[in-house]
């Protein structure tokens, strides 16, 4: 299974704006959103995954819902990203279809080395620095611990920066050893840099566009 290098964490002060912006962010070419509601009930998350859905389908985009692995059943998403409170990977498992991913949250070494074995497909590993999107926010990694992780952790599963990222830090994450990055502020106040990151990141979307062109 190929994780796109970038993936847009959803935000807004309510779900029509959630939904607004995962539009713009699909319409300016990510690969990878993910719907992540807070303080939303599973049912009108479900209404608001089903939505989300038909944006992201129409411009063939991958789609993962936070915490909800049902939701994420029912509408067909591409998967689920899990929390560190959040159901143990291996039972969302038996839930979802063989298709469907399912991300890791990790702040450590054990907490990458714990999810290795719980059959997930990617680690979101973070945060890079403060950030204000996330409450009772985990130890700041900084790009040293970065390091100090993927020295040591060696496994073939995509690794995913996440927590305050800017273009500004792509180069020295990927030299980290990091595959790729969920982004959320930056991307939210200025849809144009998507384009920025993907082609920092190499992303796929850009050397098929290359492609296309000559």
């Amino acid at each position: 299974m190929v994780i796109p290098k970038l993936h847009y964490i959803s935000q807004g002060n309510s779900p029509k704006e959630h939904l607004d912006n995962i539009q713009k962010a699909c319409s300016s070419g990510v690969e990878l959103v993910q719907l992540r509601l807070k303080d939303v009930s599973e049912k009108k998350t479900l209404k608001i995954a089903t939505q989300a859905r038909e944006i992201t389908s129409h411009f063939q985009t991958r789609l993962i819902i936070n915490d909800y692995y049902k939701i994420a059943k029912t509408v067909k998403a591409d998967g689920v990203h899990l929390g560190k409170t959040d159901v143990c990977p291996t039972l969302a498992r038996k839930h979802l279809y063989t298709w469907q991913m399912i991300g890791g949250t990790a702040n450590t070494l054990q907490d990458c080395e714990a999810l290795l074995d719980k059959q997930i497909d990617y680690i979101s590993l973070g945060p890079l620095r403060a950030t204000t999107t996330k409450a009772n926010i985990s130890p700041i990694l900084g790009l040293k611990g970065y390091y100090a992780i993927t020295d040591v952790l060696k496994t073939p599963i995509p690794i995913i920066a996440v927590g305050g990222i800017t273009t500004d830090d792509v180069a020295d994450l990927l030299e980290a050893g990091i595959s790729g990055l969920a982004v959320s502020e930056v991307i939210t106040h200025n849809f144009d840099s998507i384009k920025t990151f993907n082609q920092l990141l190499k992303a796929s979307v850009t050397a098929e566009q290359r492609y296309t062109f000559e």
